[in-house]
């Protein structure tokens, strides 16, 4: 399983990547919500963990973008 994180606390993003990892997850953290946005629409993400307010744009607005785009896996 492939997840992104979009965290804009650097530490907490890192802290999540690390348990993950150690559970045997692929992981990719990005902390701002417009790189959020493109990595999530490459398509490649079975879980996506957002956090509501970040930089850029935020959380509840990179989920309708995803949804928009008729990506609806995460949902």
């Amino acid at each position: 399983m492939r997840i992104l994180i979009v965290e804009d606390e650097v530490n907490l993003a890192e802290a999540l990547t690390q348990i993950l990892k150690k559970n045997h997850y692929s992981v990719d953290a990005v902390h701002d919500g417009q790189t959020g946005l493109d990595n999530a629409l490459s398509g490649i993400y079975d879980l996506l963990l957002l956090d509501i307010m970040l930089p850029g744009m935020d959380g509840i607005t990179l989920l309708k973008t995803i949804r928009a785009e008729g990506i609806a896996e995460f949902v």
